[in-house]
């Protein structure tokens, strides 16, 4: 490993917007945030970040139970095709798929590219951009149990998707999904029915909230709103609950992908080019920091995903370095890793194009 020890990882209709929601709450990462390890020295954060130092003790999770799963990362290990869940010392805990018979649909492979866990802890739903299908993944048997989308085959008509994107599990069973071929975000029941959709189907231009330009993020927020990522115009849409348009701002990056918000409110995207890099920018368009050497241990080749953590710090899944870093604002440096930087591989720290990230809580069972 270059730069540190292990870290916690794992690896048709036509409507536009519609003026009713259910509220999403927020993603699995936000919920473990408070797991992570804080800093001991009390440093101050950068500007815009709240730290978890000084929460009430109500707020702060007990130490899970001896032998349990102590908290870490899910990574999608999208070029080895499985996911993992790993503890801070390396231990893996979970894999996917497994090697009992049935864990994938007769004749099909993975290959997911983002991997989220339900809000009831007991299963994670992963989209498979290459295959246009999103499954949902039983964590105790290990197998798919539900599948939205045809195998192989993209399409905008109904039950198809044309490279879907961060996939989401909501609290109501839903699933919300970036489709950004199809340039539309849609909300999924259990019973694949379209239930919402942002966008007009193959209208694919910036024009928030009637049309969108090639959506690749659609990150639930906690006051059931949604943020948009348009790699069209390199653009990042706040919607809230009820659908009217927050802000809608350029962000200045070559291709965004996934944004998402830290507790102040500001968007955290990353830039997916090479030299990659990740900036904060304001709610009114503002740049605010940018991590992005040009070489050097620290650059960062197609990062596709950079999520804020409550000790300042942002975690961001290095792509084409195979690698998932973490990186402190206040210094520019990177202070974790796991994966041996620019050594794809199946092995101990070894990871092969990792394409997605999201923290996990303690206490889960795998």
């Amino acid at each position: 490993m270059a730069l540190g020890g292990i870290l916690l990882v794992v690896a048709a209709c036509g409507q536009s917007v519609v003026a009713t929601s259910t509220a999403a709450p927020a993603s699995a990462a936000a919920q473990a945030a408070a797991t992570l390890p804080l800093p001991a020295d009390g440093t101050p954060q950068p500007p815009g970040v709240t730290s978890a130092v000084g929460l009430p003790p109500a707020s702060i999770p007990a130490p899970p139970a001896a032998g349990a799963f102590p908290g870490g990362f899910l990574i999608a290990d999208r070029g080895n095709g499985r996911l993992l869940a790993v503890d801070r010392t390396g231990k893996v805990w979970w894999r996917f798929p497994t090697s009992v018979a049935g864990s994938l649909p007769v004749g099909q492979s993975f290959a997911a590219d983002d991997a989220f866990l339900a809000p009831d802890g007991l299963t994670i739903v992963a989209n498979d951009e290459s295959h246009q299908v999103i499954d949902r993944i039983d964590i105790a048997t290990g197998k798919i149990v539900w599948q939205y989308g045809h195998y192989d085959r993209a399409g905008s008509g109904a039950g198809f998707l044309h490279t879907p994107d961060d996939a989401y599990p909501l609290a109501n069973g839903d699933i919300v999904v970036a489709d950004i071929e199809n340039c539309r975000v849609m909300e999924i029941s259990p019973g694949k029915q379209v239930v919402q959709q942002w966008g007009r189907t193959r209208a694919c231009a910036v024009g928030a909230p009637a049309t969108y330009g090639r959506p690749n993020g659609d990150t639930p927020l906690p006051d059931g709103g949604i943020l948009i990522t348009e790699i069209t115009g390199s653009r990042v849409v706040r919607l809230a609950a009820d659908g009217h348009v927050v802000f809608d701002i350029h962000v200045p990056v070559r291709y965004p992908s996934d944004a998402q918000l830290d507790s102040a409110g500001n968007v955290i995207v990353a830039d997916y080019a090479s030299p990659g890099a990740v900036v904060r920018v304001s709610p009114t368009g503002t740049l605010l920091w940018r991590y992005g050497p040009s070489s050097g241990p620290g650059r960062l080749d197609h990062p596709s995903l950079a999520t804020p953590l409550p000790d300042g710090t942002i975690s961001i899944n290095d792509d084409f370095r195979h690698r998932l870093v973490i990186v402190d604002p206040a210094t520019n440096t990177i202070v974790w890793q796991y994966g041996t930087t620019d050594q794809p591989g199946r092995t101990a720290n070894h990871l092969q194009v990792p394409d997605g990230h999201e923290p996990l809580p303690p206490g889960l069972s795998f």
